[in-house]
């Protein structure tokens, strides 16, 4: 086996080919969809194939229906991709170089395997776990890294003794020969030269006994018949990539150009988690963010436009991204920041498109169908006031629900009125004596006549106004109160503040 340095770097005419392989074992997360922006931005601005993979070797790990959150987070997001797993029979698949599941693709890993093991660079470990169990211990009490010892790296003769241990039916992996000294050396285009000492690595498993492929060879097997040009992955799997380049020396194949993309952290610079928003990307949608602001945000985790441009939508990132600008430090997530860019994105959008986003949001949370020309009416007085669509639910719901409002004596009240329900019906009382006939119902009328009450009740403006506020909106916090009276109309306004006097008694 060849131990010099591989150093691989982008050819002139080099096509560019890149993939997005998650595994099924859960719903992808902001690290992960991270990465899968980057590479579809990479192949879409230099005119290349972005590739979807599912790497679902790890059956211990497998969850039901982590499939469909996959396809369902690239959708969401506008990520399309030119080969992979057709989304509605992932049996079935868009491309020729498939299949792009790796769990059909067994006999390949396996005729590659064996391969390994022919030319000698790879052979069949019969350990039982115990014993592997007892030499990782052994080596943790003596304060070395817990690597496999090489037991069967060379089984004692006579001939033969493999295929023996074989017909007995022990359960064995196969290993890569590691070399046991020298070093293997690749170039990072983020990072530079990196080069390892081969004796830090250990002898790594390619096949486990139930079959199934590992991570290192099913990798570095399908980047290779899928034509992948580029490998951008999370500076997680930094570490291995030694041991890709070995296995592609072995092969005598030339090996793709690696990027390791920056760690996320949260604001506290410690690993990213949830308690820093690091959810699933479809619980994003749920709490009301919009495609195109996460996109944006995620798509700043480690890159930059010139270091001040903050808001950009897709065709600038396109045009724009390459790895030059990615770094190599870690990119922080902050909530607070994308919560501001998502409000930025939703004022941004038309009144007609603002709605077209609300509707489903309302429908889905109160539980009935939305009046489209109501909402119409409602968009100009919140789109101002929300960051997250689903805040239009607290700050405009109301507007769609019909009977009584759920609120409580005490929300009525306030702190003005507390303990004085008697003050409080006088007040309500005389604003629906000042409305009831008043003509026209529009905002500037209702402003009119109600906010020289307040002076004739010898009340604060602000008292009179929150009283009003509970009473037609259930809330206490909502759109400006004449325009969402007037909007709510004559009839439902004047019933709700009845509604609020018989709450109060006689």
């Amino acid at each position: 086996m060849t131990l010099t340095p591989i150093l691989a770097r982008m050819s002139a005419d080099m096509s560019v080919r890149v993939r997005y392989a998650p595994s099924p074992t859960g719903e992808p997360h902001v690290g992960n969809i991270r990465t899968a922006l980057f590479n579809w931005l990479f192949a879409r601005h230099e005119g290349g194939a972005f590739i979807v993979r599912l790497e679902d070797t790890d059956q211990a790990r497998y969850e039901e229906g982590a499939e469909r959150a996959i396809f369902e987070s690239l959708a969401w997001l506008g990520l399309d991709y030119d080969e992979g797993p057709d989304p509605s029979d992932i049996s079935r698949d868009i491309g020729d170089r498939g299949p792009y599941v790796q769990s059909r693709r067994r006999d390949t890993y396996r005729r590659h395997a064996d391969q390994l093991i022919e030319a000698g660079h790879a052979y069949r470990c019969y350990c039982p776990a115990e014993r592997l169990d007892q030499v990782r211990k052994d080596l943790q009490r003596r304060k070395l890294p817990p690597k496999y010892d090489r037991h069967c790296r060379d089984l004692p003769d006579p001939p033969g003794a493999e295929q023996r241990l074989e017909s007995e039916g022990l359960p064995c992996v196969v290993r890569f020969r590691t070399p046991l000294s020298g070093q293997t050396a690749f170039h990072d285009l983020i990072r530079g030269d990196i080069m390892f000492q081969n004796d830090t690595l250990d002898d790594f498993v390619l096949m486990k006994s139930d079959g199934f492929p590992v991570y290192h060879l099913a990798s570095v097997v399908d980047d290779r018949l899928m034509g992948i040009s580029h490998v951008l992955r999370g500076d997680e799997w930094l570490s291995s990539t030694p041991r890709h380049v070995l296995l592609y020396q072995a092969f005598d194949w030339e090996p793709p150009a690696f990027a390791h993309l920056p760690m996320i952290l949260g604001p506290d610079r410690s690993k990213l988690s949830k308690r820093h928003g690091d959810t699933a990307v479809l619980e994003f949608r749920e709490r009301g963010f919009l495609p195109e602001a996460l996109l944006n945000f995620l798509g700043l985790l480690g890159w930059s436009l010139d270091d001040r441009t903050e808001i950009i939508d897709r065709e600038t990132f396109v045009r724009s991204f390459g790895l030059e600008r990615v770094l190599a430090n870690p990119a922080v997530f902050n909530f607070d920041k994308l919560t501001w860019m998502n409000g930025v994105y939703i004022r941004e959008l038309a009144e007609e498109a603002l709605a077209d986003r609300i509707s489903p949001v309302l429908e889905s949370r109160l539980g009935t169908s939305v009046d489209r020309g109501l909402l119409r009416r409602v968009v100009p007085l919140i789109r101002e006031r929300i960051k997250l669509l689903t805040e239009a639910v607290e700050m405009a719901g109301f507007f769609f629900v019909e009977g009584e409002l759920d609120y409580g004596e005490e929300t009525l009240l306030g702190k003005k009125f507390a303990g004085d329900p008697g003050a409080a019906a006088h007040a309500l009382e005389a604003v629906l004596g000042r409305v009831s006939a008043l003509q026209p119902w529009e905002h500037g009328a209702l402003e009119g006549a109600i906010r020289p009450l307040a002076e004739e009740l010898d009340l604060k403006t602000g008292a009179l106004f929150g009283l009003i506020r509970v009473a037609v909106t259930g809330s206490t916090a909502a759109p400006p109160l004449f325009e969402t009276m007037a909007v709510l109309g004559r009839e439902r306004s004047l019933e709700r503040l009845r509604s609020a006097l018989r709450r109060l008694g006689p």
